[in-house]
């Protein structure tokens, strides 16, 4: 019996149990979007969704939904015009903050700390706070080059970096406050600049922490609506502005929007599940010295 129980206890039976039910309770709507979105609309509107799991072969499977949010719905184009707000604004801020940690953690220049703690200070400056002089500012750019930034894609990336900036600096620099400085100096006294020991060194072993803020970043941006629409519009509608058209002017498109929303978790999906295994080492490196 003794034996039993310190097995029990190596493998944590109790809180694996705890995590299972939590992760259960958690899924139990995502579960009955995905099994809705697969359901014909007839059967949909007259039985509840958890009817398919005690039956699933008396049910009547559809692919309707999905076919018009790819087709009527315009989710396809959505899903590129979204493609192509995400990917700059991931990549953008981590080259920016990237050289903006390495020069907080490694370089010595006066003020150093007090201007790193002014940027971790913006860190709570609201999005929303910002609308109103950022458009002021792009219509004043627009008069003096003739240059149209709303209503295209590079606002956005613009808006997306610019915010990104300061949780991206902060999460790196603790990141890199934990590589072996011996290994820097290593590399000062055979010769090497700061540019081939950021590039070959610092970049490479920072690995985690990029994964890290590229999964903040990536999700925070894929799921964003209120920037895409008031900086790039309905023209170039992404996939969160879809799923609200999706929905019809009197809600009676929810079917659509169910498949919608999976379509839309694609991506995300994939992003996480390649990169999760270097996000907690990324979050947590440099948090206990």
């Amino acid at each position: 019996m003794k034996n039993v129980l310190n097995k029990l206890s190596k493998y944590k039976v109790g809180s694996t149990i705890a995590l299972t039910l939590l992760t259960a309770i958690w899924s139990i709507p995502t579960v009955g979007l995905l099994i809705t979105s697969f359901r014909s609309r007839d059967v949909a509107d007259t039985s509840p969704w958890w009817d398919a799991i005690f039956s699933p072969v008396n049910q009547a499977w559809s692919l309707d939904a999905y076919s018009n949010a790819l087709s009527s719905g315009g989710m396809f184009n959505a899903m590129v015009n979204t493609l192509v707000v995400t990917i700059p604004s991931v990549i953008l801020p981590l080259l920016v903050a990237a050289n903006a940690a390495f020069a907080f953690t490694f370089l010595e220049f006066k003020g150093r700390e007090i201007y790193f703690a002014i940027i971790v200070a913006l860190m709570i400056i609201p999005l929303q706070s910002a609308l109103i002089p950022v458009l002021r500012a792009m219509v004043a750019f627009q008069k003096a080059t003739h240059i149209q930034l709303t209503g295209n894609f590079p606002s956005a990336w613009l808006i997306h970096c610019s915010f990104a900036l300061p949780l991206a600096i902060y999460i790196l620099r603790n990141y890199m406050l934990s590589l072996p400085a011996s290994l820097i100096e290593a590399a000062r006294v055979d010769g090497a600049t700061w540019y081939q020991i950021f590039w070959r060194l610092v970049m490479p072993m920072s690995v985690p922490a990029l994964a890290s803020f590229a999964i903040f970043q990536f999700l925070w941006v894929w799921n964003d609506y209120l920037i895409a629409f008031i900086f790039v519009g309905e023209q170039k509608a992404v996939m969160t502005y879809r799923l609200l058209r999706l929905l019809g002017q009197y809600g009676d498109g929810w079917l659509d929007v169910a498949a919608g929303s999976f379509i839309s978790l694609i991506v995300p999906l994939i992003i996480f599940f390649s990169l999760q295994r270097y996000f907690v080492r990324g979050l947590t490196a440099g948090a206990v010295k």
